[in-house]
C-alpha cells in the first residue's frame, strides 16, 4: 500500500459504512469481521441502517486512537464533534482517492467495497469471489452465542446440556481441511456429505434419510478428531464435541437423560455436527456389563441415533473409537458409513512431514524420513517435528537439520518402548 496504513483503514471503514447504507441488498456477510464489530450493537444477526462510525468505535475495534485527527486533511470526510462521528461526504471522489492511495488490497478483502468497486476499471475485483472468501457471520462465535442464548431462553433444560459438551463455532476451529492429509476413502466420504447437504431438500422429498451417520475407526493419533473438527470449518457448521465418559455421572441413572439433552441441543443448533469421541465407552457390548442403568444409557444412545438425521434434522453425527471390537452389533449397524483411519503409509507420511515443516526452515530428505518413520501416526510425526525444532533452538538455531529430526525419531521410539513395558 502506498498510502498511510492507518488512514487507509479508517477510510475503508467509512467507505464501507456509506456503501452499506446506500445499498439495502447488502447484508452482514458483506461486512468484514472488523466492520461487523464496529457496526453491530450487541451480538445480533440483524443490523440497523444507517450505521455510524465514531472515534470511540475505531479505537475499541481497530486500536486507532483519534481517528478524526488522522483523517482531518481528507476533503471527503466530515467530523461531527457532538457524538464524535465521522462520515463520507461524497462517495465517488472518496472512493477514487482510496483507490489512488493504494486501497486495492483492502477492496479485495471487503465484500461491500468489492460490490462498489467491481465496475471500476483496473481493479480486477469480483464481488462474488470476495464475498465467498469473507468469513460468514454464521461461522462466528457471536452468531453461535446469540443462538444459544435464544435457545436457553426458550427451554431452560438445554442449559444443562451445555455443561456436557464443548460447543465451538467454525471460526474457532484451528484445524483446516487443507492442512490434513486424508486417504482417498476419507476424501470421498467428505465429498459425499457435502453433496448430501447441498441436496437435502431433494433427499427429504424422496425420504432418503439414512445419510450422515459416520463412525471413525482407527488407532490413536490417526486424525479422527482433527478431521471431525475440520469438517465443522469447511461445512460452516458448529461442532458439539462430547466424550461419553464425561456424561456418565456418578449418579449413573442420569446418563440417559444427559444423552437425550445432548441430542436435543444438536437438533436445536442445526445445521451442526455432533462429534462423540470414545464412542465405545457406553456403546460397548452389553454382555460385558449387566448394570441396568448402563444398559438404559446404551439403549438411550441407540434410540437417539435412530431418531437423528442429517437430511431431516441437519445434524451430522460422527462417532469415533479406538476400539471398534468393543461395539456391539446394534451400535455398529446404526452408522451408514464406517471410515477407517489406519496408520499412514509411506506416501502419506511424506506429505504429513512436508505439511508439518512447511512453515519452518528445514533441510531434510522427505522420502528418506518417510521410510524411517514406518509405524508412526500423524500425531507421532508432529511430535517428532516439534522435538526436532526444540533440538535446533537449544543449539541456538532456527533451521532444522537431519540430526534434529533423528532426535525426534528416537524420542518417539523411546515413547513406544516405555508404553510397551510391563512391570510386575
Amino acid at each position: 500500500m502506498s498510502g498511510d496504513l492507518e488512514s487507509l483503514r479508517i477510510m475503508e471503514v467509512l467507505l464501507t459504512a456509506e456503501i452499506f447504507n446506500q445499498n439495502p441488498t447488502l447484508d452482514l456477510n458483506d461486512l468484514t469481521p472488523a466492520c461487523r464489530e464496529i457496526f453491530c450493537s450487541g451480538d445480533t444477526k440483524s443490523i440497523k441502517r444507517p450505521v455510524y462510525v465514531s472515534d470511540g468505535l475505531m479505537k475499541r475495534t481497530l486500536n486507532i486512537a483519534d481517528a478524526h485527527d488522522k483523517i482531518a486533511k481528507n476533503p471527503f470526510v466530515s467530523y461531527e464533534e457532538f457524538g464524535q462521528r465521522l462520515k463520507i461526504t461524497t462517495l465517488q471522489p472518496a472512493a477514487e482517492w482510496f483507490l489512488a492511495q493504494g486501497g486495492k488490497d483492502l477492496i479485495r478483502q471487503n465484500p461491500a467495497l468489492a460490490f462498489f468497486f467491481e465496475s471500476f476499471n483496473g481493479t480486477g475485483v469480483s464481488y462474488q469471489d470476495v464475498r465467498k472468501a469473507n468469513p460468514p457471520y454464521e461461522d462466528t462465535r457471536a452468531s453461535l452465542d446469540t443462538k444459544l442464548s435464544k435457545l436457553i431462553g426458550e427451554d431452560e433444560k438445554l442449559r444443562g446440556a451445555l455443561d456436557l459438551v464443548i460447543v465451538s463455532a467454525p471460526e474457532e476451529i484451528e484445524q483446516r481441511m487443507e492442512d490434513l492429509i486424508c486417504s482417498p476413502e476419507q476424501t470421498a466420504i467428505i465429498h459425499k456429505i457435502h453433496h448430501a447437504l447441498h441436496h437435502r431438500d431433494f433427499l427429504n422429498r424422496h425420504r432418503i434419510y439414512e445419510v450422515g451417520k459416520l463412525l471413525f475407526v482407527g488407532p490413536p493419533g490417526t486424525g479422527k478428531t482433527s478431521l471431525a473438527l475440520a469438517m465443522s470449518h469447511s461445512m460452516h457448521m458448529p461442532v458439539l464435541e462430547v466424550r461419553l465418559s464425561m456424561i456418565t455421572s456418578q449418579y449413573l441413572g442420569e446418563t440417559s437423560k444427559n444423552i437425550d439433552k445432548i441430542f436435543e441441543l444438536a437438533k436445536k443448533l442445526s445445521p451442526s455436527i455432533l462429534f462423540i469421541d470414545e464412542f465405545d465407552f457406553v456403546a460397548k457390548s452389553r454382555v460385558t456389563d449387566d448394570h441396568g442403568a448402563m444398559k438404559r444409557a446404551v439403549n438411550s444412545l441407540l434410540k437417539n441415533i435412530d431418531r437423528i438425521s442429517l437430511v431431516k434434522n441437519g445434524v451430522l453425527l460422527i462417532g469415533a473409537t479406538n476400539h471398534p471390537q468393543l461395539l456391539d452389533e446394534a451400535a455398529w449397524r446404526r452408522f451408514d458409513e464406517i471410515v477407517e483411519f489406519s496408520l499412514p503409509n509411506e506416501e502419506m507420511r511424506r506429505e504429513i512431514i512436508k505439511s508439518s515443516t512447511s512453515s519452518l526452515s528445514c533441510t531434510c530428505d522427505y522420502q528418506e524420513l518417510a521410510a524411517l518413520t514406518d509405524g508412526f501416526s500423524g500425531a507421532d510425526i508432529r511430535i517428532m517435528v516439534k522435538e526436532a525444532l526444540l533440538s535446533a533452538l537449544m543449539d541456538k538455531r532456527e533451521k532444522i537439520d537431519s540430526a534434529d529430526l533423528e532426535t525426534g525419531i528416537r524420542m518417539i521410539r523411546n515413547r513406544d518402548a516405555i508404553r510397551n513395558l510391563s512391570w510386575k
